[in-house]
């Protein structure tokens, strides 16, 4: 697998930043997530925290899985839609956890995991038969199901609020992912009818979770 130019520009552009924040709180104070800043004007906010980490750890395992799923969607829609998929996804990742979290002045968050989610997603859609690993679970499975696991824990997660993890900006950067290639990709629909409507189930969940005051 080899790194294309766009991709190795994105690692960089998470790379750099992060590891200036690593050094510098004032740094990630001025450019995360926070619900009370956004409200206050700082809309820039939305987009600056996609290239920030809270960790090394953080920051390798969001680079890895871009690195792991970036070339199969390049390949299908060049790096100009790819770039499109990456930054939608950041940005309704974050929109759908200002949603969630718009009444929380002190909530904070901050990584790549939307923008990534959405990376994973595409690709997801685009070869949903693949088989794919997934750490501590000794087989293959499925991408589609594998897609679809990740948003029923995603929902999981943020109706539970489990652990310090941004669920909602994963869910939402997913979905950006799933919607934009079905829009780049439509025959997707006629050729994979029964994948893409499993895949949907979660996203439709969550609407009627949300209609209904249970997250």
């Amino acid at each position: 697998m080899n790194l294309e130019p766009v991709t190795i520009g994105i690692i960089l552009i998470n790379v750099l930043p992060s590891l200036k924040g690593f050094e510098d709180d004032s740094f990630i104070n001025k450019y995360l997530f926070n619900i009370s800043a956004i409200n206050n004007g700082q809309h820039y906010r939305m987009f600056t925290s996609g290239f920030l980490h809270a960790d090394f750890m953080h920051l390798l395992f969001n680079m890895m899985t871009l690195y792991f799923f970036a070339d199969s969607v390049i390949y299908q829609f060049g790096p100009q839609y790819f770039l499109l998929i990456y930054i939608a996804s950041l940005l309704f990742g974050n929109l759908l956890s200002y949603y969630f979290h718009r009444n929380e002045p002190h909530y904070s968050a901050l990584g790549a995991s939307g923008a990534v989610s959405g990376i994973v997603y595409a690709s997801i859609l685009l070869f949903p038969n693949n088989d794919l690993y997934i750490m501590f679970i000794p087989f293959r499975i499925k991408a589609y199901i594998v897609g679809i696991g990740y948003l029923a824990f995603s929902i999981y997660g943020m109706k539970k609020s489990l652990g310090n993890i941004g669920h909602d900006a994963h869910f939402g950067g997913a979905v950006a992912g799933f919607v934009i290639t079905l829009i780049l990709r439509p025959s997707i629909l006629q050729e994979e009818t029964l994948i893409v409507g499993l895949m949907a189930i979660p996203i439709v969940v969550l609407f009627i979770l949300t209609k209904l005051g249970k997250i």
